[in-house]
């Protein structure tokens, strides 16, 4: 048998003051964006903002459903709006906010292979900001780091 230990790098910074003007800019876009979240069952506003490569800003935020499969989370919603509307541009950077927790907060494992399935599509990863009301923001490089053994399109070959 052998074991094996998965550790990832990641910046933490505990106010949004730290972080460069354009990221400040995103998180208090994605944090706009939750404010919109229909979320009446959970009561988790999640929102988000993706920064493309020709420096638009687009946001999601999470929609719920009283069939509790029919919701979509907000990195789902804005990934799929984006796609469908400019498929050939790059997805740069996208941060994440929670209203309604002040714990450090991460994508869900369905939004984590979306991200990754989009940074196989453009062959670049894309940076991840996740934002609570605490005011920290955790910085990670790819959602790689956040779904090891994840499964993607060399998986199928």
């Amino acid at each position: 048998m052998e074991k094996k230990t998965y550790q990832f790098e990641y910046q933490k910074f505990n106010d949004l003051n730290e972080l460069t003007d354009s990221d400040r800019k995103l998180v208090q876009i994605s944090k706009e964006a939750a404010e919109k979240a229909y979320a009446p069952y959970s009561n988790f506003r999640v929102g988000a903002a993706i920064l493309l490569e020709n420096g638009e800003i687009l946001t999601g935020s999470n929609q719920e459903n009283a069939s509790y499969p029919v919701g979509i989370c907000a990195e789902r919603t804005l990934l799929s709006y984006v796609h469908a509307n400019f498929p050939d541009l790059k997805k740069i950077k996208m941060a994440v906010s929670v209203l309604d927790t002040n714990k450090d907060v991460s994508p869900c494992g369905m939004c984590r292979q979306t991200i990754l399935e989009y940074e196989a599509l453009q062959n670049q990863s894309i940076e991840i900001l996740l934002h609570s009301t605490s005011g920290s923001v955790l910085s990670i490089s790819s959602a790689s780091a956040l779904l090891p053994l994840h499964f993607d399109n060399r998986s199928l070959s």
